[in-house]
């Protein structure tokens, strides 16, 4: 027994050399000419036309106050899952290929637990990202729109599939929306129930284990937290795009669900469906970053910015963009599958305002302590938890003590003034210090935020539980660059064109 416990433990140490391997080859073979480059489109901005008219923001006061109520639930999204995470401390390789039964009865436990805690939001918004990617899928393509999701691993497309009198059953759940048609794609290939890609490779993007024959398609359940559940199919697919070169590429044996209906009280009111960019194994963005450098980038505009100016996330090299100054560099917070989830970690020292460290608790950046920080395009405010929100906030409204304080009424913060005759120097220098020595100061525009004519607040929000976010308004006006092989994150002032 001892001798076969030693012989697995050699397979997993020589898998996971072939798999260092590969992505240090994946490096050393980058070329930014080969870059694969697909435009950020924001929900409210004007590139997109996917919105009623009763939909848009009428202002900024209205588009913050949307903003905000997304970021609540996404928050909460973001809480629950790594709480999940930490409180299950996923199986290691060793038990995984010793003892498969026990996922199964580990994610039952899993799901049965969470299933009790799950807060209800309203039913209009569901956490999921800002941005949507234009993506083309199958042979021949087929075009979608996907939500691009740092938080989530699975990338998933409404879609049909031999699903008969269940298509019928379920039609109104993806009417007016595009829909994939699996059976004209020649490279769409299920995942087999049976094998053990479905029964273990995919059993954190919620693979279900009942097989009506062994070779029948590796169905999932996808929950999301608010209660809303995708249920579709896994399978291997041709992804296709274009290089940043202008010429077309594609990515094959990319895991895509195929969901057929969706259980809820509604489902994805912008986009097709998910466009997975979490760090997981069999995520989108682990598997174009394999094909391209080992690393993803993106540069992120101001809402407000004219309809020339464009958010571009790229997989490879990204010497088109135009860098203010050199890129900072600090470690990733990343774990080797999903034992740390799929969200993207910073280790945290402080903050300083006005070139001077902040008293704030350490255990506010503690992971370990329910604490830490994470980097999240889904999120648009940033997010501090209350220790650290307190000690900012006091020095920052000490400092505007002589400006007019106005009352936030409805908007989502607690310190407003007048902005008439407002000059930016008098807001102090907001910086977060990370433990390795890099410094990530953003403009004062990224903070002390225009709400109203005349109007701007402090875009800090606080929270009690998860993590502190570093939100997407926040790092706006940067480039920002994953790179998954030597688990870094740059990042550089740079205007995104």
């Amino acid at each position: 027994m001892k001798m076969e416990q030693n012989s697995t433990l050699f397979i997993i140490f020589l898998l996971s050399v072939i798999h260092g391997f590969v992505f240090v080859h994946a490096l050393r073979g980058a070329s930014p000419e080969k870059a694969l480059k697909l435009k950020l489109i924001h929900r409210y901005s004007p590139h997109y036309n996917g919105l009623h008219g009763d939909e848009k923001p009428k202002n900024q006061q209205e588009l913050l106050r949307l903003l905000h109520r997304h970021d609540v639930v996404r928050h909460q999204m973001i809480s629950y899952r790594r709480r999940q995470q930490q409180e299950e401390s996923l199986l290691d390789a060793e038990e995984v290929i010793l003892n498969s039964s026990r996922i199964a009865a580990r994610r039952m436990a899993w799901e049965k637990r969470g299933s009790m805690v799950m807060p209800i939001s309203s039913g209009s918004d569901y956490g999921w990202g800002q941005y949507l990617v234009k993506i083309k899928i199958g042979t021949p393509a087929q075009k979608f729109l996907l939500v691009a999701d740092t938080g989530s691993d699975l990338t998933w497309i409404n879609c049909r599939y031999r699903c008969r009198n269940r298509c019928e059953k379920h039609q109104g759940r993806l009417q007016h929306k595009r829909v994939f048609r699996a059976e004209l794609s020649s490279s769409f290939k299920t995942v087999p129930c049976s094998s053990k890609l479905c029964k273990v490779g995919l059993w954190t993007m919620f693979s279900l284990q009942q097989c009506s024959t062994p070779t029948s398609p590796c169905r999932y359940d996808y929950s999301y937290i608010e209660g809303t559940h995708a249920f579709g199919l896994f399978a291997n697919e041709t992804v296709r795009a274009t290089l940043a070169s202008g010429r077309r590429t594609k990515l094959e044996n990319v895991i895509v669900g195929c969901t057929d209906h969706i259980k809820g009280s509604g489902g994805i009111r912008h986009g097709d469906g998910i466009l997975g960019l979490g760090f997981g194994r069999n995520s989108f963005a682990t598997k174009a970053s394999l094909n391209f450098g080992g690393k993803f980038s993106y540069c992120l505009v101001d809402l407000q910015s004219p309809k020339n100016v464009s958010n571009f996330l790229t997989f490879g090299g990204h010497k088109s963009a135009r860098l203010q100054k050199p890129m900072t560099y600090t470690k990733l917070v990343i774990g080797d599958s999903e034992d740390k989830g799929s969200f993207y970690g910073v280790n945290v020292q402080g903050i300083s305002v006005g070139g001077k460290m902040l008293d704030i608790p350490p255990r506010v950046w503690d992971e370990n302590l329910k604490g830490g920080t994470i980097v999240d395009s889904g999120t648009s405010l940033t997010f501090l938890k209350v220790p650290a929100y307190k000690a900012v906030m006091k020095v920052m409204t000490m400092a505007l003590s002589k400006v007019k304080k106005l009352s936030p009424d409805n908007d989502p913060f607690d310190f407003c003034f007048s902005s008439k005759g407002f000059n930016k120097s008098l807001v102090p220098k907001f910086a977060i210090h990370f433990a390795d020595g890099a410094i990530f100061e953003p403009p004062v525009k990224s903070y002390a935020l225009d709400v109203a004519d005349g109007k701007m607040c402090l875009g800090f929000v606080p929270t009690n539980v998860g993590p502190s976010v570093i939100g997407n308004i926040m790092q706006q006006n940067h480039l920002w660059e994953f790179d998954l092989g030597r688990r870094t994150l740059g990042f550089a002032p740079s205007t995104c064109t």
